[in-house]
């Protein structure tokens, strides 16, 4: 009777813990995280779950610019004056989530661009004015590598070897509108794809389920709530001979903005070595091998470091030729720009007959820059493009003119988030009635205004357009 009285009362209290689980953990238990930012009727829309860990939340406000909403603190103390202040209107505020919304002014072409805006930031390398590409790669992945051979790669999901159908669906085929079948092997699926060198999001489809790669350690949301796997098609192998007994080996270079712990190589059996996705352009690079700093032995191809030795250099691309005309008396020309990191001791052009020049692998971009000659520096004279800042404006690859119609105006320069909203750097070629300048724009969102004469201007040609904080307004661009 004793035994049977324990076991009633190891029941009951099991029932009793059950039923405390069910009324009072429901919510911990119950809720799904989830975070979202997008485009609804004309408003600009976020959803958040108030179950969200503390490093999502951040990493969600600083993917999309929020940090002048002030949510951590909202969601502390539920106080909505620094979104109101902001023209956001809170629609549901409870225990499990929270509805914003703000209206997008001036989008009268939104129902149309709704379908194709996805709102992604491209943050590797690069800053926050949606200037930057994505400048390197590394992949993370485990138990397994992509297999590669020139712009053929195969992709392999592991197991799920009783699946019926399997699709390969990303930024490569449209995602599912082209997802591509994937064929049964020993030990899992595959599918063959020719990609160039770049970054990619994937995800695999089993049996009408979306799933990312259990193998990836690389992932990255893409706006809409969705998390994808990332892949970097890589286009540069870096190698160390020897140093076999060394503990650890990092590669750094001008891709990565030097970070001495960001990269680590690959231990082979003759030496170390890493796989990376690089842009077009001229980079940099050391070796640093337990804490000491090496150029690569065998590239013969380096720059000054500024100490005194030389770091490697890889061009990739097409280069484009500074030249200064003139000037042939000068004993020193070194070009400096935001290219180099505006280093004054690196790129030393040629003298030739008739000035100097230098040819200088670049990707796609704007760029500024200038001359040093003999120390002084200056902007380039034949260049129209100089701002009154005193730099001139380079840029490679554009795809996207800016028009602002003013017969009558004397001066027009270009502003934006693409400049940090300089209104003196980019000054606007006049061209009958009208004044352009063309840009390179990456994917997304950019915001602009004409600076004419003296005074801020939205374009009296764009409808599209949102509120800023000084109540101006600014007009949007899109690019996909």
């Amino acid at each position: 009777m004793e035994m049977m009285h324990i076991i009633r009362y190891g029941w009951l209290k099991a029932i009793c813990l059950c039923c405390c689980i069910l009324l009072f953990g429901y919510s911990s238990f119950a809720q799904p995280t989830f975070k979202k930012y997008s485009v609804k009727n004309g408003s600009e829309v976020i959803e958040l779950s108030k179950a969200i860990p503390e490093k999502e939340l951040d990493e969600f406000i600083r993917d999309f610019d929020l940090s002048d909403l002030d949510l951590k603190n909202f969601f502390k103390s539920n106080k909505a004056d620094s979104l109101i202040k902001r023209g956001w209107k809170v629609i549901a505020n409870n225990d499990i989530l929270v509805i914003l919304t703000k209206p997008m002014h001036g989008f009268d072409l939104l129902d149309i661009l709704t379908e194709k805006i996805h709102f992604d930031k491209f943050p590797f390398g690069g800053s926050d004015n949606n200037t930057a590409a994505v400048r390197y790669g590394v992949n993370k992945l485990r138990n397994k590598d992509f297999r590669t051979e020139d712009s053929v790669v195969i992709f392999f999901i592991r197991n799920n070897k009783q699946a019926s159908n399997v699709l390969l669906a990303g930024s490569f085929t449209n995602w599912q509108q082209n997802a591509l079948p994937m064929q049964l092997t020993d030990s899992g699926w595959i599918a063959i794809i020719k990609l160039g060198a770049g970054k990619y999001t994937y995800k695999f489809i089993v049996d009408g389920r979306w799933m990312t790669d259990p193998d990836n350690q690389l992932n990255e949301n893409d706006g809409e709530g969705n998390t994808n796997s990332v892949y970097y098609k890589t286009n540069i192998r870096f190698t160390l001979d020897g140093f076999t007994n060394a503990k650890r080996v990092y590669l750094a270079g001008s891709f990565n903005d030097w970070k001495e712990k960001d990269l680590l190589m690959n231990k082979t059996a003759t030496g170390w070595e890493l796989p990376v996705m690089l842009q077009n352009g001229t980079h940099t690079y050391k070796f640093i091998v337990d804490g000491n700093w090496y150029a690569d032995a065998n590239n013969p191809h380096g720059l000054p470091d500024g100490n005194g030795g030389f770091n490697s250099m890889i061009r990739l691309g097409n280069s484009h030729t500074f030249k200064l005309d003139g000037y042939t008396n000068a004993k020193q020309v070194i070009l400096s720009g935001s290219f180099n990191g505006w280093k004054e001791d690196e790129l030393f052009m040629t003298k030739t007959a008739t000035g100097w020049e230098l040819p200088y692998a670049i990707g796609s971009g704007n760029y500024e820059y200038k001359f040093i000659v003999d120390r002084k520096w200056m902007a380039d004279p034949g260049n129209a493009y100089t701002g009154n800042d005193g730099n001139s404006y380079l840029v490679i690859g554009p795809n996207y003119t800016f028009r602002f119609s003013s017969p009558n105006a004397k001066k027009v320069f270009l502003a934006g988030d693409f400049n940090g909203w300089n209104p003196s750097s980019l000054p606007m070629k006049k061209e009958g009635d009208a004044w352009t300048f063309s840009l390179h724009l990456t994917p997304g969102k950019h915001r602009y205004k004409f600076f004419v004469d003296g005074e801020w201007i939205k374009d009296p040609a764009n409808k599209l357009w949102e509120e800023n904080e000084y109540g101006t307004g600014n007009s949007v661009v899109w690019i996909e």
